[in-house]
């Protein structure tokens, strides 16, 4: 006994992969029949389902070189100019929405064309037999379908109207008045659907299925994908907004030149205008003075006094220019405008910078500080919030740029101031040797000092407008496309082996997660694994479902399954009974309709055949069914000898066709069968019986619903208690625990009853898969099981033997 629990308690643990499929292979039709409905359903949905196509473009951008030599290398480290940063700004560029917007406008996008089918409408860009013209928009904020159906080659009805439109014909309705053109290709098919949207919501819908990313890590190469649901539309979107990218990049570089020809014209006037009047003033001071020529011995002093007049005005022209600029940097309504001021007066300098501000370091910080302000508006000009880190990174570097220029300019003006206070001395100084001269001449030089200086000046102005103006001429991108994007007929979705793989997926996922709710739902006992997690009581044995239409299933030329098994139950008794030569055997179960009766009726049957003498008693009392299984009618029994009306001898009944086999019936039900177990006749009874035969069974009530079985346990050698699969609940094998654990029936071992076997499988006997041997069905039965259904169909194909692990000691 103490072997054999042992030997259950190893056999426990999780079942193997094999086991997994022979529990499961019965659901096998369901795998199949959900897979074929899933791989139905992808047919389906790849057929009728929208198609996305892609497209690809390369474009090379190139990082702004330097302009302003060494001078402007220490402003590269202050505003992190690199390479990565630029490249990740130009990205959000080509993302941004107003950017789309100009492509949507130069392809025509707001409107779009569709084929409509009897499912699924398809985009027909570029091959529509037609195009809608636009007359007059009733809103141009609102979008609109329009529904055209073809009579014939020329005529058409617009939406559900009857009226019927010829091409170039104008038609009017609650949107506006419009007309279609025919084009010169395209064959036209019943029914088509028009729609416009305004660029706007055509552009934003468009960049949210552009992709931009680096194709290279560390360089300016950016791959442009886009998907949408034509292949030639993909194409020419990207290709257009490579071309609209380089466009305006070109009209952002000219807005500096235009800005400071802007600055440089106006300031050409405002010198034309002096120079008119100081020319006016001389020529009416000669008139009224008739100055002619000068003295030769005041040539000398003029020429000091002119040349040191002239660089006073250079000064003052450049501490006026310092006070514009720092005043336009203070004013806070320029904070986020850049520095308009032109290039820079000094012929020795062509790089543009501050006008006659020939300082390099101030030149660097306002080149830099204008970049900076070109960036910081195309990021917001791409919808991007101030909020987002490169704006306020872009921010910031203004603000440090703003205070470096300020900074700059103070150290400028107190130089020049110092500059100007030397020359106004040296001017005093040429003033006084010219006192001695006449007043007239004196009055006459200063004008003409007047009129050089301002040509001098103008002539510069000029000189710096024809070189913006080459500037702004010769700009070009800084981007270059690579690869043009190309037309791919293949889509991209939907992805054919990644639906059907799908689909299978499902399939399997579907009965996978039937079986699983069917498993945690289910509270009854399926498997011999059910058994073993909750008992450590030993299983005897198993007995299959019978076919048969009699409880007698055991005879002398029987070889059926369930024959066969209580054949090996008889074995496995060996090992329960020992060497009890004359065994009292206790048959009992949780509840009614377990099988007690028919593993009774068929074990003393199995015993009678090895030669042993048997005698069933049909101790259930209640619902007796032993007599009623073996077609014996019923007569005296157990109930009258209790109550001293009959003889024992009288009550044994031989079973017709089983030879040493004898039942005794439990005769007529009384009121009180559990009292009347109690009787001292009990006791001599068994007494009796165990004298005059080798095997007494014991086939009693359920001992879940009533106390006759633990009555009754103290008379018995050993008891088997009935478990039927899928009809004893998990949690009554609790119970069979307690009784074997506290012994409170004597040896309690636990036979598994109704296992539905399947042709071609072979059953579970004694151990967890089995004490007995391996067999095929058709070759050694007589009875094969019938073949119900699609599953035995399928399974009574299969004829194969399973293997079970056997027992030196096996019958």
């Amino acid at each position: 006994m103490e072997d054999q629990s042992n030997f259950n308690r190893s056999e426990l643990g999780n079942l193997s992969v094999r086991d997994l499929f022979f529990k499961y292979v019965r659901f096998l039709p369901f795998f199949i029949l959900a897979i074929a409905v899933m791989l139905i359903a992808a047919y389906g949905y790849l057929r009728y389902a929208t198609r996305v196509y892609s497209s690809t473009g390369t474009l090379l951008i190139n990082s702004d070189q330097q302009r302003s030599g060494r001078a402007n290398d220490q402003f590269d480290n202050l505003i992190g100019d690199n390479r990565s940063v630029n490249i990740q700004n130009e990205m959000e560029v080509l993302k941004s929405k107003p950017l789309m917007e100009r492509v949507v406008k130069n392809l025509n996008l707001e409107v779009s064309y569709f084929a409509v089918g009897k499912i699924r409408s398809e985009n027909i860009y570029k091959l529509s037999p037609f195009t809608l013209r636009i007359i007059r928009l009733a809103d141009s904020g609102r979008s609109f379908s329009i529904d055209v159906k073809f009579i014939n080659d020329h005529q058409f009805h617009i939406g559900d109207g009857d009226s019927t439109f010829t091409f170039g014909e104008q038609f009017q309705n609650r949107n506006g008045i419009f007309s279609l053109e025919k084009n010169l290709s395209g064959s036209v098919s019943y029914q088509y659907s028009v729609t416009w949207q305004p660029a706007v919501s055509v552009a934003a819908s468009l960049a949210g299925n552009l992709m931009v990313a680096p194709k290279t890590q560390g360089t300016g190469i950016i791959s442009i994908m886009f998907q949408g649901p034509n292949p030639i539309l993909c194409a020419d979107i990207i290709n257009r907004l490579m071309e609209e990218y380089k466009i305006k990049n070109i009209e952002d570089k000219n807005l500096t030149d235009e800005q400071t020809l802007q600055f440089i014209n106006d300031r050409l006037d405002s010198l034309g205008h002096d120079l008119d009047s100081i020319k006016r003033i001389k020529l009416k001071y000669q008139m009224d003075h008739d100055v002619i020529d000068l003295q030769a011995q005041a040539s000398d002093y003029f020429a000091k006094f002119g040349e040191t007049d002239k660089d006073l005005s250079v000064q003052e022209f450049q501490i006026s220019v310092a006070n514009y600029v720092d005043a336009y940097l203070r004013d806070k309504k320029n904070e986020y405008n850049k520095i308009i001021t032109p290039s820079s007066l000094s012929v020795n300098n062509p790089v543009p910078s501050s006008l006659g501000l020939s300082d390099p370091v101030l030149n660097g910080y306002i080149e830099a500080y204008n970049k900076a302000q070109i960036d910081r508006q195309n990021l917001l000009n791409s919808n991007i919030p101030p909020q987002n880190p490169s704006v306020k990174e872009l921010t910031e570097l203004i603000e440090k740029l703003r205070a470096g220029i300020l900074e700059s300019l103070k150290n400028i003006k107190a130089t020049i101031n110092t500059s100007i206070g030397d020359l106004r001395q040296k001017k005093q100084t040429a003033g006084t040797e010219l006192r001695a001269l006449p007043l007239k001449s004196q009055e006459y030089l200063e004008i003409l000092r007047q009129v050089e200086s301002k040509e001098d000046l103008y002539k510069v102005l000029q000189t710096k407008r024809e070189e913006t103006s080459i500037s702004k001429a010769s700009n070009v991108s800084n981007s270059q496309v690579l690869d043009k994007a190309m037309i791919v007929t293949q889509p991209i979705k939907p992805n054919r082996k990644t639906v059907q793989l799908f689909a299978i997926l499902i399939g399997l996922a579907i009965p996978l997660l039937f079986i699983f709710v069917s498993e945690i739902l289910n509270d009854k006992i399926t498997t011999r694994y059910d058994i073993e997690k909750i008992t450590s009581t030993p299983i005897l044995g198993e007995i299959g479902h019978s076919f048969s239409g009699s409880s007698l299933v055991v005879n002398k030329i029987t070889r059926s399954m369930v024959a066969e098994q209580f054949r090996i139950i008889r074995s496995n008794l060996q090992f329960i009974l020992g060497k009890n030569e004359k065994p009292v055997i206790l048959v009992t179960s949780s509840f009614s309709g377990e099988g007690k009766s028919f593993a009774s009726t068929n074990l003393g049957a199995v015993m009678a055949l090895a030669g042993k003498k048997t005698i069933i008693l049909e101790f259930d009392i209640r619902k007796p069914k032993i007599l009623s299984g073996l077609k014996i009618p019923r007569k005296q029994g157990i109930t009258n000898y209790l109550v001293q009306k009959a003889n024992l001898d009288d009550l044994i009944i031989p079973v017709p066709g089983s030879e040493n086999l004898f039942v005794i019936g439990c005769g007529p039900v009384p009121p009180n069968p559990a009292e009347l177990l109690l009787e001292p006749e009990v006791a001599q009874m068994f007494e009796y019986l165990k004298k005059k035969f080798d095997v007494v069974i014991v086939d009693t009530a359920p001992v879940g619903m009533v106390s006759d079985a633990m009555t009754l346990g103290k008379f018995a050698d050993c008891t088997l208690y009935l478990v039927r699969q899928r009809h004893t609940f998990k949690k009554q094998i609790a119970l069979i625990d307690d009784f074997h654990s506290e012994n409170k029936l004597p040896k309690i071992s636990i036979i598994i009853n109704d296992v539905k076997l399947k042709p071609g499988y072979g059953y579970y006997g004694y151990g967890r898969y089995g004490y007995g041997y391996g067999y095929n069905y058709k070759s050694y039965y007589d009875e094969e099981i019938p073949k119900e259904g699609t599953l035995s169909r399928f399974f009574s194909k299969i004829n194969f033997t399973k293997r079970f692990r056997r027992s030196s000691d096996e019958d």
